[in-house]
């Protein structure tokens, strides 16, 4: 009797213990575009591959559309715990104090797909992510958006007609710069608000990859659109240092088999989203969509690649001079 009162007592005892071993782990990923883009839907496919992968001891909570947290507050939640994970657009590490990201922001940086994975699957793109370590975030992947191109209520086909108006941007000091090499008056806006900014006339026009524009309906703000495909926008997946590393060495390299294998669905998804993204922009009627001419589109790297030697001491010259040598671009030779 004894002994059946001592299991007893010790199965009570231990009984909260492996109640609450048994409760998920809960990531909470943040993003602030649409559920529909690629990103978002790479978001959720990692929340899905994550539950698999660790049979379910992990809960991967996705909140989009700025739901839980604004374009401005999430890397701040983050560096304080009150969300794990996020996928911020590379613009946002230079605010952040990493300014070598800034690199990506370079207009015509990259001319392709394939140059770009020269960088972001390389020891380039790995050294990058390490720098974020010590202001308390573990990078873990890049994940492609896709390349940017110009919109506004007037037409677009040389870079004088982008001269005087008010063009929204990422808080970024590259991007300021390109955008006043065009003379145009670069205005920072949160990307949940920036639908408003232009219904209203905050803002005259601005750049974004084909699914943003389309999926936040930018595009029946914005009559005229031109494939300058001038810029590249990407993401980063990142999660709060401490908790990562605070994880049991199995769940974390479960998470991260994972991220490897969503990080492939998020880069092949990318160019057709985009794709599929114009398509529905040209059948809405409501944006004329252009496409710049060889020679039209040499005027606009002419006048944007100036940007590079300008943010050469704000980057690094050494930074700049490696993604030079991975993607073999001269910007001698135009």
């Amino acid at each position: 009797m004894k002994l059946r009162k001592l299991i007893l007592s010790i199965t009570i005892a231990i009984l909260p213990f492996a109640v609450a071993a048994q409760q998920p782990i809960v990531i909470k990923f943040s993003h602030v575009v649409a559920v529909d883009t690629p990103k978002g839907k790479a978001a959720d496919f990692f929340a899905k591959k994550a539950a698999d992968m660790t049979k379910g001891r992990v809960k991967v909570e996705v909140y989009p559309n700025s739901s839980l947290y604004k374009d401005k507050e999430e890397m701040e939640a983050l560096q304080l715990g009150a969300v794990q994970m996020l996928a911020p657009s590379l613009a946002k590490f230079g605010p952040l104090g990493v300014k070598e990201f800034e690199v990506f922001d370079l207009p015509f940086i990259f001319d392709s797909y394939d140059s770009l994975r020269k960088v972001t699957l390389g020891p380039l793109g790995k050294q990058l992510l390490g720098k974020l370590e010590a202001k308390g975030v573990k990078g873990l992947a890049y994940w492609d958006n896709g390349f940017k191109s110009f919109s506004a209520n007037t037409p677009i086909k040389m870079p004088a007609d982008l001269k005087g108006k008010k063009m929204r941007i990422q808080s970024s000091k590259v991007l300021e710069e390109q955008m006043r090499a065009l003379g145009s008056l670069p205005q920072v806006i949160g990307f949940g608000e920036v639908y408003q900014a232009l219904q209203t006339g905050v803002v005259d026009g601005t750049e974004n990859p084909i699914s943003n524009l389309y999926t936040q309906k930018m595009h029946e703000v914005q009559k005229y659109l031109t494939l300058t495909e001038h810029g590249y926008l990407g993401y980063a997946v990142i999660v709060n240092k401490k908790f990562w590393e605070g994880l049991p060495p199995d769940i974390r390299k479960q998470l991260e088999d994972a991220m490897e294998q969503s990080t492939r669905y998020a880069n092949q998804i990318a160019k057709v989203e985009n794709d599929l993204a114009l398509e529905g922009v040209k059948k809405s009627g409501k944006t004329q969509v252009y496409v710049p001419t060889r020679e039209e589109r040499l005027a606009f790297k002419k006048a944007l690649v100036p940007v590079h030697q300008k943010m050469e001491s704000r980057i690094g010259k050494d930074t700049l001079k490696e993604i030079y040598k991975e993607t073999g671009f001269d910007p001698n030779k135009l």
